[in-house]
C-alpha cells in the first residue's frame, strides 16, 4: 500500500517507519509542525513536536530512505486541541490533550490529508494493534507489551479511521527491543527520551500556564454542605482529586486531609472533602464513539472493562447507552468504586483485549451516602458535572 508515516522525531516513529517498508509498502514520512513558536530544543523528555524533533525525524528518513515531509498543522491543532484544552478547564473539567490530538489531528486531519493525496494509511508508532475479525472487521486492541500499550489514547479513533491505520509496534514484545533495533539501524534517537506531560506546556507548569490565558477570579471554597471554608484565588487552578494548595487553614472535624471533589465554573466554588468522597459508583457521557464495530444492542446492559486513565488498570463495568427524554449517554456502573474521577476524562470500554468505545465524562455519581461521610457532608445524585 500506499502509506504515510507520521514521523515525530521519536524511537518509535522511526521504528514504525522502517518496519512499513520493509513490510513492502511505499512510505512517505511526515512530520506535524504544531506550534508556529516552538522551543528549538527539548528540555529533557519533555515536550515534543519541536524544531529538534523535526531535525531527528528527517535524519531516520534519510537512513530508511524514504521522502520526507514537514505538514503545518498548528492553526489547527491550536482550535483543536489547545483552545479546547483552555475552554475545558475553564469550564471546570479535565480534559486529556492526547486524546483530542489523536481524534482531531492524527486521525482526522492528517488522515483526510492524506487520502486526499492518494495514500491509503496512515502509520504511526503507537502501541496498539489491529486484528481483523470473522467476518472482515477491523478491530482495535492492545499492545502485545501491556506496559508501553496505548490503545487508551486510541479509543476515540472510528472504524473508517482504524481501516485507514497501520500500528507496526503493536505485537513487539517491549519497548526495549524497538530501542535495540533503532540502534541496529543507526538511528540517533535510539536512546532518546520518551517525552511526557502535555506537549505544549514543555515546562510542565499547567497551572501557571492556565493561569497565563484563563483570567483568574477569586472565590469560594465549600464543603458538601454548602459551608464556606476559605477562599481561592482561582478554580481553574484546581483539578478533582487534588490535595495540596487548597490553604484552607481550618482543619476538618476528623483531622484528616481534604481533597478537591468538584469544580463548578458558574459559581466560581471548589468543593472539598473527604478522601472516601472521591469513590464514584457510576460515570456516564453524552459524547461517545465506537471504535470498530458498534454493539448490536448497545442499549442492553453488556459486560466489559472500563479505563479511565492512560496507565490506569481497567475495571470490570456493565455498560449500555440510555435513552431519556433529555439526553442519548453512555453509562457505566464499575464493578468497584473508582477513584478520582473528573468530567472532561475520558472511559475507554473494552472487551477483553478489544477496544470497543469511549465516553467524555459528563457526570459521576458518588459512591459515597451521606452517612457514610466522616464530615455528615451530603452525597450528590447524578448531576451533570458533578464530581461529588
Amino acid at each position: 500500500m500506499k502509506v504515510l508515516a507520521a514521523m515525530s522525531g521519536g524511537v518509535d516513529s522511526a521504528v514504525a517507519a522502517a518496519r512499513a517498508v520493509e513490510a513492502g509498502h511505499e512510505v512517505v514520512g511526515v512530520h506535524l509542525a504544531l506550534s508556529r513558536m516552538p522551543g528549538t530544543l527539548r528540555t529533557g523528555s519533555r515536550g515534543c513536536c519541536t524544531v529538534e524533533d523535526s531535525m531527528d525525524a528527517q535524519r531516520a528518513a534519510n537512513i530508511i530512505g524514504i521522502p520526507y515531509y514537514v505538514w503545518d498543522f498548528s492553526a489547527r491543532f491550536k482550535v483543536d486541541v489547545v483552545d479546547d484544552f483552555v475552554a475545558e478547564y475553564a469550564a471546570g473539567r479535565t480534559p486529556n490533550p492526547c486524546m483530542r490530538c489523536n481524534e482531531k489531528i492524527k486521525f482526522a486531519a492528517l488522515l483526510e490529508k492524506a487520502i486526499d493525496l492518494g495514500f491509503d494509511a496512515v502509520v504511526t508508532g503507537h502501541y496498539a494493534s489491529i486484528a481483523t475479525d470473522a467476518e472482515g472487521n477491523k478491530e482495535l486492541h492492545r499492545a502485545a507489551d501491556w506496559a508501553k500499550d496505548q490503545s487508551y489514547v486510541l479509543g476515540v479513533l472510528t472504524a473508517d479511521q482504524i481501516n485507514h491505520s497501520m500500528f507496526p509496534l503493536g505485537a513487539t514484545p517491549s519497548k526495549a527491543e524497538v530501542r535495540a533495533e533503532a540502534a541496529e539501524r543507526g538511528f540517533s534517537v535510539a536512546n532518546k527520551p520518551d517525552s511526557y506531560d502535555i506537549c505544549f506546556i514543555p515546562d510542565g507548569d499547567t497551572r501557571g500556564w492556565l493561569g497565563e490565558r484563563v483570567a483568574p477570579e477569586a472565590g469560594d471554597i465549600l464543603d458538601r454542605e454548602g459551608n464556606k471554608l476559605g477562599e481561592h484565588a482561582g478554580a481553574v487552578a484546581f483539578t478533582v482529586g487534588q490535595r495540596k494548595g487548597l490553604s484552607i487553614g481550618t482543619p476538618a472535624s476528623d483531622g484528616k486531609p481534604r481533597f478537591v471533589l468538584e469544580v463548578r465554573p458558574i459559581s466560581n466554588t471548589v468543593v472539598v472533602g473527604p478522601k472516601e468522597a472521591l469513590a464514584v459508583k457510576e460515570i456516564a457521557g453524552d459524547f461517545y464513539t465506537w471504535a470498530g464495530l458498534a454493539p448490536t444492542t448497545p442499549e442492553v446492559a453488556f459486560d466489559c472493562h472500563v479505563q479511565i486513565r492512560a496507565h490506569a488498570d481497567p475495571v470490570p463495568a456493565i455498560a449500555q447507552v440510555v435513552r431519556d427524554a433529555d439526553r442519548v449517554e453512555l453509562k457505566i456502573i464499575p464493578a468497584e468504586p473508582l477513584t478520582g474521577v473528573a468530567p472532561g476524562q475520558t472511559a475507554v470500554v473494552y472487551l477483553g483485549t478489544r477496544v470497543l468505545g469511549q465516553c467524555t465524562i459528563d457526570r459521576t455519581v458518588s459512591a459515597v451516602p451521606v452517612s457514610a461521610v466522616p464530615d455528615g457532608a451530603v452525597a450528590s445524585e447524578a448531576t451533570p458535572g458533578s464530581g461529588a
